[in-house]
């Protein structure tokens, strides 16, 4: 077991001012090579093209997270809290830090794609030969597949698990609290201190005291305006689509057999779902970027609008539509068609949708996916209930959806046929 730090290691930060790391292990692990790729990814993909701000990476959140853990777990031991099991301390710091590690570029919009999981890459970069397994290993033999168990969410202890991955985690909150301030909203801003203060370990579980339940329903409040006005704004899910078309486009053609002018070995096997631990380490949004500046010359005509798109930040329009129906989508369709458009790639119906607080289901059934710890109150008679059963603002955002039907649509060339497009649609794109 490593010993802790002789001098204790500062991060000047943003968010939480200053991250604080105390052990050798944290440190060592900071500096693998896998982390720091870290740096090279944005934490929000592409809202940097709507926020110009978000230009904040995994890097700053993974420390995030991890200095909210050890607050936390800084609190239960200055309380002396007999049921946080103390030996737990450094797998649960180790898990949040590297919660993340698994993140490609662009992340969540390449998963969709290529059906790829940044969970599974994070446990693959913990378990297999890399620098993090080796500092891991340093701690003991078995000691990365507990962290990997901790991110599996299988770790035998739950208190340990719902630090990293729970309705009300380390994670969310520090990432509601820094896209927010990276974005220049003030939607996610919430009392984190407070917060801090009022919860417990408690039987295994990890619970807030009941005095404390108005900054938790702060906090709930906070992701619901956070999803609703950053992470579901329809310019972001503009180039969300533009990205996610560009990679379905390049893994078509090179299927096809098209022969890219340059085509980078990890992204070829990305396509090929031949990628190693290795392979995947070397892509990044510099990379993938560069990709893009390449394709725009592409003679494939679609790969080389997408990408020039992207790079240049010429996104789709939208217009909101109604519950669309089959057969006004087929009209829109053809009347793309007619004028020399692409349907597969030229228009896209979108429905964001989230839910702020997924109330727990003891009823669940065998099979379903696995919830997230709920948030638990414990009451000055020492006993729990879930939140939603006390606070009212909390039913009240339960399963509310928000979301509206966007299409998404390349406006220049309707303006371009604008007499080959029919005088019903006209209006519905707003072109007479």
């Amino acid at each position: 077991m490593k010993q802790p730090l002789t001098e204790e290691k500062v991060f000047k930060d943003p968010v939480h001012n200053y991250i604080y790391v105390q052990d050798q292990t944290i440190w060592d692990l900071i500096n693998t090579k896998e982390f720091q790729r870290l740096r090279r990814i944005r934490q929000l993909g592409t809202s940097y093209l709507t926020f110009h701000g978000a230009e904040h990476s995994r890097f700053s959140h993974s420390l995030g997270v991890y200095e909210i853990t050890r607050k936390i777990i800084s609190q239960f031991e200055r309380n002396g809290y007999p049921d946080w099991p103390a030996e737990e301390k450094l797998v649960s710091l180790c898990a949040a830090l590297l919660h993340d590690v698994g993140h490609g570029p662009f992340s969540h919009s390449l998963e969709e794609v290529f059906d790829t999981d940044h969970e599974q890459w994070t446990c693959k970069i913990i378990l297999e030969d890399t620098e993090i397994n080796r500092v891991l290993r340093s701690v003991s033999e078995q000691f990365p597949e507990q962290v990997a168990a901790v991110i599996q969410k299988t770790y035998p202890k739950p208190i340990v698990v719902s630090l990293i991955s729970s309705q009300m985690d380390a994670d969310r909150m520090d990432y509601l609290l820094r896209d927010a301030y990276f974005t220049g909203v003030n939607y996610g801003t919430f009392d984190l201190e407070r917060i801090l203060r009022v919860l417990r370990p408690y039987k295994g579980k990890i619970v807030v005291k009941e005095s404390g339940m108005h900054a938790v329903e702060h906090y709930l409040m906070s992701r619901y305006q956070m999803y609703w006005q950053i992470y579901f704004h329809p310019v972001t899910r503009s180039s969300e689509i533009i990205l996610r078309q560009i990679f379905r486009r390049a893994q078509e053609l090179y299927v096809g057999g098209y022969v890219f002018d340059w085509m980078p070995t990890p992204i070829m096997r990305l396509i090929q779902n031949t990628m190693t631990v290795q392979d995947y380490l070397k892509l990044d949004e510099a990379l993938v970027q560069t990709a893009f500046t390449q394709w725009s010359e592409e003679s494939d005509l679609i790969l080389n609008d997408l990408c020039s798109r992207f790079m240049n930040r010429q996104l789709y329009k939208y217009i909101t539509i109604d519950n669309p129906d089959e057969a006004l989508l087929n009209e829109i369709s053809d009347c793309f068609s007619s004028i020399g458009m692409n349907p597969e790639y030229h228009m896209e119906i979108d429905y964001p949708f989230d839910l702020p607080y997924d109330v727990y289901r003891p009823d669940k059934k065998e099979g379903e996916k696995k919830e997230k710890a709920p948030i638990l109150l414990l009451d000055g008679q020492d006993e729990i209930s879930e939140i939603s059963a006390k606070s009212d603002i909390v039913r009240s955002i339960t399963g509310l959806h928000q979301g509206q039907y966007h299409l998404y649509y390349p406006e220049e060339p309707l303006k371009k046929n604008i007499h080959s497009i029919p005088d019903s649609l006209k209006k519905i794109f707003k072109l007479d």
